[in-house]
């Protein structure tokens, strides 16, 4: 019997796998079309789909375990594709207009607020589709206006364009039978940053200057006994440091007066919310210009950092405010008490005047992007006390044209930054309209720590490394380690702040920079250009280490930080040969120009890594927002 029940279960087992395999293609041969789509330009802040397609492709490209750091994965890879960097191919082809000051879109109407989104779409499973047309209709859910009709071959995608934020129900025919349908529904985020250099991505421009191979620059003397000669020099036909074709060479940016970058972490995260999510659309407007505080920056008109003939006319949050109205003018509040909290921020005391939009006019805001509290604390100036040797006159001069102070005079402003803070949430919610129940969509991002060790301890150790570019500069470990408690303490205030007022607070990529900070690489011997940490220098008709104009600014280095040897090479600022006489009052002072070039070029802030790791962090944190407040939509609509 054992035997027979064998043969009977084998006999058994080969007749199912011999219907299995007839069954199994007519399964598959009757499997019902179905129409998949995708938003045709999702990150709506470039002009040109191609550019987000870019975007788009290479997230699709990566593994799944670069998928765990999409942002930081896909920068590696593109810097791999793109010599100069990817955002110089896409600079001049967004929706912001630099002269207007305003986030605009040339022949693509409202960009604040959409009428309707173009999608890509196709039939899938449907048999011998590139012998036969498809006719595709669309017809609006909200019940109003006219629907559209295509024909293509099936086997074709089609671009359709959908109502916003009704959609449109989509249905396929062949021969005049219906033979699949769906609703389109664009999810269309309206995301928004806000804040100071970490979040306009200062030393990072969308254009790095160029070097020549052959031509050298002399900057003067900077004392009697020291020359500062064999500089790399811009490529271009200039005579003279400053001169006008010297100038035309220039670093470009997104904005130039606020240093803003395609490159800032606030756009790269929102840029990846729109790829990762294909029937997802993101509305960007990024606002962050280095140097802004809370208060003037935020607050009050601040001209930016580059001085330009058009500076931005309004504050951040007026700006924000205007652009909410979406083309109809926001009205203008005199506020001469309603911030200034008890006196305890007294720039905001008597002649504060916000723009607000009217709540039923304006577009809401989804997710609202921070960075804010570094200058509040006076950022710019420990750096200066903890990198200009001791005997440098700067310190004199007062650092780079600002007062250098230690850690005493830091703890006195971190004193008082939770009440900047405290007045920033109060303008949130009443003059940008974000709803008090909702204070998580306030996304406050904390800052990196910029000498740490692998160890999370220890910081950068005494010396020039990466900062050869100026003999006044020599870090201080021991200063180093002072600011890095000040730092410490600012985060801590950070994240105290965002639980009292329930925002949300980002601070997990910190850890990712320790050991990639200012020193992180090699001072000799390097075993490549990018992770050299010294200045390419010509003497005797001979470049060292490497020749300049082989410098790339974009490529993968262990550090990511830029030093004041990497600022000079990537962003270069120099002022016009007038300005240096008229406001600088340095006629003749050439190294002052080195000065500025290996400073206000962005040095201490984070390379391009470096702002795609915090991106990646902020991406992460800002999923579990949007799920949240989708399926609470979702929950009310079942209701």
């Amino acid at each position: 019997m054992c035997m027979r029940f064998r043969g009977f279960s084998d006999f058994g087992l080969l007749l199912g796998l011999s219907v299995l395999a007839v069954i199994a293609p007519l399964t598959r041969a009757v499997a019902e079309p179905q129409i998949q789509w995708r938003v045709a330009n999702s990150f709506r802040f470039f002009l040109d789909p191609a550019d987000t397609e870019v975007h788009r492709a290479t997230y699709e490209a990566l593994s799944d375990d670069e998928r765990k750091a999409p942002v930081l994965s896909a920068e590696r890879a593109l810097s791999e594709r793109h010599a100069e960097g990817w955002a110089s191919t896409m600079l001049g082809n967004t929706c912001w207009n630099a002269q207007q000051n305003q986030h605009r879109c040339p022949d693509v109407g409202s960009y604040i607020n959409p009428k309707s989104h173009k999608i890509r779409a196709e039939v899938r499973e449907l048999p011998e589709g590139e012998t036969v047309d498809c006719v595709w209709r669309t017809t609006p859910l909200s019940g109003r206006g006219s629907g559209g009709t295509v024909t293509v071959p099936c086997n074709v995608a089609v671009e359709l364009e959908v109502p916003y934020p009704a959609g449109a129900r989509v249905v396929v025919e062949v021969g005049g039978q219906k033979v699949a349908a769906t609703e389109a529904v664009v999810q269309d985020l309206f995301i928004v940053g806000f804040g100071d250099s970490f979040g306009s991505g200062e030393g990072n421009p969308d254009v790095p200057v160029r070097f020549s191979r052959e031509r050298g620059a002399d900057y003067g003397l900077r004392t009697k006994e020291v020359a500062l000669a064999g500089y790399p020099a811009r490529v271009g036909a200039w005579e003279k440091i400053g001169d006008q074709k010297f100038i035309d060479e220039n670093a470009r940016w997104l904005d130039q007066a606020c240093h803003r970058s395609l490159y800032s972490h606030q756009l790269r995260a929102a840029l990846q919310l729109s790829v990762e999510a294909p029937q997802r659309a993101v509305t960007y407007v990024g606002l962050a210009c280095s140097g802004a505080e809370t208060t003037f920056g935020l607050f009050l008109r601040y001209k930016g950092h580059e001085w330009v003939p058009n500076p931005p006319q309004l504050s951040q949050i007026s700006s924000l405010a205007d652009a909410q109205c979406a083309g109809v003018e926001a009205t203008a509040y005199d506020l001469p008490e309603a911030y200034h909290m008890k006196e305890r921020v007294p720039e905001l005391k008597g002649g504060l005047v916000l723009k607000k939009c009217d709540l039923k006019q304006a577009r809401k805001i989804d997710l609202l992007f921070l960075s804010v509290g570094g200058n509040d604390m006076g950022f710019a100036r420990l750096v200066a006390n903890a990198v200009l040797a001791d005997q440098s006159s700067l310190r004199s001069l007062g650092g780079w044209f600002g007062q250098v102070h230690g850690p005493t005079e830091a703890q006195a402003l971190l004193d008082v930054l939770g009440d900047r803070y405290k007045s920033l949430n109060r303008a949130f919610h009443s003059i940008l309209h974000v709803p008090w129940n909702e204070s998580d969509r306030i996304v406050l991002t904390g800052y990196p720590p910029m000498a740490a060790l692998e160890d999370g301890k220890s910081v950068c150790p005494d010396g020039q490394a990466g900062m050869t570019v100026l003999p006044d500069f020599a870090m201080s470990q021991k200063k180093a380690r002072e600011a890095g408690v000040a730092a410490e303490r600012l985060n801590a205030i950070m994240a105290t702040s965002a639980k009292e007022h329930n925002w949300s607070f980002v601070d997990a990529h910190r850890r990712d920079f320790q050991g990639r900070g200012l020193c992180a690489g090699w001072a000799d011997m390097a075993l490549n250009s990018a992770d050299d940490l010294r200045l390419p220098i010509q003497r005797d008709g001979k470049w060292e280490p490497y020749n300049p104009a082989d410098w790339r600014a974009y490529a993968s280095r262990q550090r990511w930080f830029r030093t004041p040897n990497d600022a000079f090479m990537t962003g270069h600022f120099h002022v016009p040969q007038g300005m240096m006489q008229t406001v600088l009052k340095a006629q003749g002072y050439n190294w002052v120009q080195l000065l500025l070039a290996a400073t206000y070029s962005g040095a201490f802030h984070p390379t391009a890594e470096g702002h795609a790791a915090i991106a990646d962090a902020l991406a992460a944190r800002s999923r579990g927002i949007i799920e949240k407040y989708a399926s609470r939509g979702q929950r009310r609509a079942e209701q």
